[in-house]
């Protein structure tokens, strides 16, 4: 278990430092993510014939399609950020991002049949205002920019990642990981084609960050992620999820100089905390559940 979390803090870590890499990196935002899912999709699919797998993913053909589905979402997703990065600076374009889990909390009665109960309005109300206080100061300053816009869709793109990863019932691990990173690079790849015809002018300039984002912080960052998520309690999971956007605005802070106002910082207080109530709520519900079903057995 200590290894688990170890690897699990440690996949935060470095997914939390993508916009730092990504800031060293003298290129346009979609050959970022074009090599990035284009190195770390290579790296996976190695780890996955070294560990010597079976590939099980056309004994289901709906996890399959559902697994497509949530990588295409990702790998737009990411086009999204990483253009907010270069906007807007990896402190606003991160916290627009997550609130794509908030998004799925409201949709998941029109979608999953889940109960929209009073603690999930509240959790949507403080992100909302957490978001309002964050963008405002943007927002007066320059309007609607493109950037932010850039931000909010690659949150919307996010949140259906998510809704589609769900829906996967059967598949897990490696495997999964492997399929939607590899549908992300083939969506990007085909934006970069029709863009440019894959020519990069100054790749070589670039290798080492380019390395760097695509190996540790993409191929290794998702191994550890998803060979850890399936040994800790889920809400464990969920709340400690939050320490990657925390580690984008500290590291941010520190290495790109970049600052928040007063009323900034108090947004992001109001949206992680919106974020992690909505998370260990739904976990201490299911605790409260498995309680009462622990007592009737007893009984």
């Amino acid at each position: 278990m200590k290894k688990a979390y170890f690897k699990y803090l440690l996949s935060l870590f470095l997914f939390g430092s993508n916009g730092i890499v990504a800031s060293y990196i003298i290129l346009n935002s979609y050959e970022i993510v074009f090599l990035r899912t284009l190195i770390g999709s290579i790296f996976l699919l190695c780890v996955f014939l070294l560990s010597k797998h079976k590939l099980q993913a056309l004994q289901n053909k709906t996890d399959f399609l559902y697994l497509i589905a949530s990588g295409i979402s990702t790998g737009v997703s990411w086009l999204f950020l990483y253009e907010a990065y270069s906007q807007i600076g990896v402190s606003l374009a991160t916290l627009a991002y997550y609130c794509g889990p908030v998004i799925v909390i409201m949709l998941s009665p029109l979608i999953f049949k889940e109960h929209l109960t009073v603690y999930k309005i509240i959790d949507f109300i403080i992100v909302c205002v957490g978001m309002f206080f964050v963008n405002g100061t943007q927002l007066s300053k320059t309007g609607l920019s493109f950037g932010l816009i850039c931000g909010i869709l690659s949150a919307i793109m996010y949140s259906l990642m998510v809704i589609f990863a769900k829906k996967v019932k059967v598949m897990t691990g490696l495997e999964c990981t492997l399929i939607q990173l590899i549908s992300s690079f083939f969506i990007v790849a085909i934006f970069i084609g029709v863009k440019q015809d894959f020519y990069i002018t100054t790749l070589t300039e670039n290798i080492f960050p380019v390395l760097f984002l695509g190996i540790i912080n993409t191929g290794i960052g998702c191994y550890l992620y998803f060979s850890s998520i399936q040994q800790l309690p889920a809400g464990t999971v969920a709340i400690c999820g939050y320490l990657d956007p925390l580690c984008a605005l500290i590291f941010s802070a520190l290495f790109l100089h970049e600052k928040l106002s007063l009323l900034q910082i108090f947004g992001v207080i109001f949206i992680l905390s919106g974020a992690i109530l909505a998370e260990s709520s739904k976990y201490i519900k299911e605790k409260i559940s498995e309680t009462k079903s622990d007592n009737e057995l007893s009984v």
